[in-house]
């Protein structure tokens, strides 16, 4: 295999969330330069393990391609003197590109004559090029937390201990800050050979599967899953694997081995969120089940093969053993007395400074819940909705979530559960908190709903009054996911709820602060609307399709969305554009009129008067199907006044001398532009 160049860059084993990042950064770090320096290439493979990042260039040339670049100077009357003779802006000009007196020229650009000259250049060989750009692609990647180490400059998220580059079969003397690139690869830490000699990529392929380095990224996920699979069969069960988990051990190991651990089956018997946190959460192991109920078992990878496999299995069960004492105690603990009673406890704990205890925040709360539960009509569930608001964030101060915060919420619905409260409260104190990241489950029940959207509300209102708002990449009160989580609650339950009034009863409840109401209601208003805008564009609606939908208020997110995917639909007809520049010239000339008053007695010329009568018909009929939330019926109807407005156009000067004839053509003009944003705004949509 030939015209192809390797890059393995060996480091101490990497933090298994930074893996698929730095892969990506460097990959795009390469291609980036390769195309800027004129270097042609083919794809560029990626793999990954703990200790090493390898990536395999395809066809890629053996030479950079010849620059030949016309570049322009100044113009001929500032680049000669009087005498003919150049300038110094000339000089300085051939001087800057390398150019001599005899490379330039003068050429016509536009009315004048420029002086010019040909930039050439031999491509120098990629070998060359790459030495320069593969230190700064590695330089170039950036990470959460980074580190130096031996005095060098650069950072990176663990120190770099080898590489290996091989252009073409040569190896190629790479030097990053000391480190220089050689063909001695490494085997698996343990299991491998120390240093390898290879002398081709096919070589090097076959070194590492001969010295128990599974190379490639996605083998090594699927063996993780078929060997796991195939062990928590041979225990009667299967294996319960979340892509997140499995991703994560995947970069945990070079050479996996799954194998199965024992824990004893009184464990099983607590809530199965307590047995499997710590088993996934803590020590990376898949849980097995059958028909939905945990096994006194687990699935662990061990990064080597066999050897010994029976002092690995007693290890991790002796911690995993230590693990679930520590639960099962903490539980007992716990259910000695009921949820309620922690609820006191709340006081201790500070929510934000300015805004006081998680016991204030519940207050807080329960205010909202019965706010929104007015809201919705939803009045048959106030009692559960109260009740689950009081308890909700009782668990913070159990010993369980103390200890495993990730079971904040699953605890209040197990605990609630066990001192009697009924099934609508313990679901609720458990929705609350969802969705928790961006694909989680929503909330289900109506008290859960009301109850996440008053949590989420509170949050956001509070931030917002004393002044901490979200500003570029900050966020450290998680505000933005906090908004977008009650977007997609309100679009996928489609509740018509008005938002702008709940989030002034979320602030009404902080009457402890001073703080303009108006301003900070407006301030987190627009807050939504960036949310919904970048909620929208993920759903693949056009960003002017977007601003034209908005232009209503945001009292019906599910309306909204609706909206926009009418409208993206009726943007396909042909006659679009004539459509659109028609509306347009209305919008522009009703944002003129003072008013919307028509006077019918003022309409004297023949365009005007069909216009007035045909749009209180059409008018009418938007209405209607508005009402009925047929938008794409409702912007046909819009639409078929178009030739009755071309007619007026066409005929009749709208800005009359006679004023009270302008204003009143600019009125009928502004009750047709109002009436277009009953539905949207046309004049944001972009066309040619």
């Amino acid at each position: 295999m030939k015209n192809y160049f390797l890059l393995e860059i060996g480091v101490e084993e990497l933090p298994s969330r930074f893996v698929e990042s730095t892969l990506a950064q460097i990959k795009e770090n390469l291609q980036k330069s390769l195309t800027e320096n004129r270097v042609e290439f083919g794809d560029i493979e990626t793999y990954a393990t703990p200790r090493r990042l390898t990536f395999v260039i395809n066809k890629i040339s053996d030479n950079q391609a010849d620059l030949e670049e016309e570049v322009k100077g100044p113009s001929k009357k500032i680049a000669v003197d009087a005498d003919g003779n150049f300038t110094k802006p000339a000089l300085g000009f051939m001087k800057s590109k390398g150019l001599a007196e005899g490379d330039v020229y003068f050429k016509q650009a536009g009315k004048e004559e420029y002086l010019f000259g040909t930039l050439k250049e031999e491509g120098k060989a990629t070998a060359e090029v790459l030495k320069e750009i593969v230190p700064e692609a590695i330089k170039g990647v950036t990470f959460p937390k980074a580190m130096r180490w031996g005095g060098k400059n650069m950072k990176f998220a663990r120190p770099i201990r080898w590489m290996v580059a091989l252009l073409n079969d040569e190896t190629l003397p790479i030097d990053l800050e000391g480190i220089i690139a050689s063909n001695v690869t490494k085997g698996h830490r343990f299991l491998g050979a120390k240093e390898i000699e290879v002398n081709s990529i096919e070589e090097y392929f076959e070194a590492l599967k001969n010295n128990y380095v599974v190379l490639d990224q996605n083998i090594r996920k699927e063996t993780i899953k078929t060997q796991s699979e195939e062990v928590a069969k041979s225990l009667g069960g299967v294996v319960e694997i979340e892509d997140d988990l499995l991703e994560e051990i995947t970069y945990l190991v070079e050479y996996p081995t799954a194998f199965y651990g024992e824990f004893d089956k009184d464990y099983v018997k607590l809530p199965k969120e307590v047995v499997t946190t710590p088993m996934k959460d803590h020590q990376r192991y898949f849980p097995v089940s059958k028909d939905g109920k945990l096994l006194p078992y687990f699935i662990a990878v061990r990064n080597g093969g066999d050897n010994r496999l029976d002092l690995v299995k007693a290890g991790n069960e002796k911690v995993l053993e230590a693990r679930l004492a520590d639960a099962l105690f903490f539980y007992k603990e716990d259910i000695k007395k009921p949820l309620e009673s922690f609820v006191e406890n709340l006081k201790t704990v500070v929510f934000q400074a300015k805004l006081g205890t998680v016991y204030d925040k519940t207050l807080r709360i329960e205010k909202l819940v019965e706010d929104i539960v007015d809201t919705l009509d939803e009045k048959e569930i106030l009692n559960d909705a109260m009740r689950a608001a009081k308890l909700c964030k009782a668990d913070l101060v159990t010993n369980m979530v103390f200890e495993f915060t990730e079971l904040q919420g699953v605890m209040g619905r197990e605990y609630a559960k066990v001192c009697g409260e009924n099934d609508a409260v313990a679901e609720a104190i458990f929705e609350h908190y969802l969705p928790r990241f961006a694909g989680d489950i929503l909330p289900e029940t109506k008290a859960g709903i009301a109850l996440s959207i008053a949590d989420k509300l509170d949050s956001i209102a509070g931030f917002f009054a004393i002044g901490i708002k979200p500003s570029g990449s900050q966020d450290p009160y998680a505000l933005r996911r906090q908004a977008l989580g009650i977007l997609s609650i309100l679009l996928d339950k489609k509740l018509d709820i008005n938002l702008e009034k709940l989030v002034g009863d979320a602030l009404d409840n902080y009457d402890n602060l001073e703080f303009n109401k108006a301003e900070v209601v407006a301030q987190i208003m627009d807050f939504f609307t960036e949310r919904v805008k970048n909620l929208f564009k993920d759903l693949g609606i056009r960003y002017d399709v977007i601003d034209a939908v908005l232009s209503s208020n945001l009292n019906s997110i599910s309306d909204i969305h609706t909206r926009a995917v009418e409208l993206n639909n009726w943007l396909q007809k042909e006659e679009l554009v004539e459509m659109l520049t028609a509306f347009n010239r209305v919008s522009t000339l009703a944002e003129k009129a003072e008013s919307d008053k028509v006077d019918e007695a003022l309409l004297k010329e023949d365009p005007e008067i069909k216009l007035n009568a045909g749009f209180k018909e059409i008018k009418s009929q938007v209405e209607g199907f508005l009402a009925n939330k047929e938008y794409n019926k409702a912007l046909d109807a819009f639409a078929s006044i178009k030739p009755l407005v071309d007619n007026l156009f066409d005929n009749v000067m709208i800005m009359d001398k006679d004023e009270a004839i302008k204003a009143n053509r600019l009125g009928l003009l502004k009750q047709i532009y109002d009436t277009m944003l009953t539905i949207c705004d046309l004049s944001k949509i972009v066309y040619k």
